[in-house]
């Protein structure tokens, strides 16, 4: 069976090679204190980020429990197992339409006080085009939504669907915290926060 191109960078040898890499990374993180304030308020939040960052991401923020929500999809698995050998727990699904195992497992997690990460345009895209799912867990649960993002000085881009962006060796890794988005209980509420975090998370990745 043909592999994809994401399966050979997410299999066990492509974790190794990826793990070798990312001790070579520097990382820097601005814009972290609106997070810290909803920790000191106990306010669960949902940190959101595009599906093509997530390599970087899943580093810098290791060991810290964080609950992802992963797909279902043969390269999900892949990513599961990275994940976990990092120190992150995994729910199995995805944030568009039929995806509601997926989004109540992130309910729960949100509500038994956990931070949970979302990429709100994948499993399969489109590409950086955020879809509903999030916004429905993040009101459930009444949880803020933390857009951020990672910007590396040099890459490469994967010709998979969403150009997996990963950092190449020595590379300074810039992660930026967004302003977090705090959803009312009005349907033009939901619409609003869906706009903003598309537009806040494409504004972040233009960051330097």
């Amino acid at each position: 069976m043909k592999l994809t191109f994401a399966e050979p960078i997410l299999s066990r040898v492509g974790q190794r090679i990826i793990r070798l890499l990312a001790r070579t990374w520097r990382f820097r993180v601005t814009g972290e204190g609106p997070v810290t304030d909803l920790i000191a308020r106990r306010r669960p939040y949902i940190l959101a980020l595009w599906h093509s960052r997530i390599l970087p991401l899943l580093f810098s923020h290791r060991d810290r429990g964080i609950v992802l929500l992963i797909s279902k999809h043969r390269d999900g698995g892949y990513l599961a197992d990275l994940a976990s050998d990092l120190g992150y727990s995994a729910v199995r699904g995805s944030t568009n339409r039929g995806g509601e195992v997926g989004l109540l497992g992130l309910i729960r997690a949100l509500e038994a006080g956990n931070v949970v990460a979302v990429t709100p345009d994948g499993p399969r895209g489109p590409a950086e085009k955020v879809q509903a799912g999030i916004v429905s867990a993040a009101r459930h649960a009444s949880a803020a939504i933390v857009p951020i993002t990672a910007n590396a000085s040099a890459e490469w881009r994967l010709p998979t669907w969403d150009r997996m962006r990963i950092p190449k060796p020595f590379a300074r890794v810039n992660v930026i915290f967004g302003t977090p988005i705090l959803l009312g209980p009005a349907k033009d509420d939901a619409r609003r926060a869906l706009g903003d975090l598309e537009r806040v998370l494409t504004d972040l990745g233009a960051e330097s």
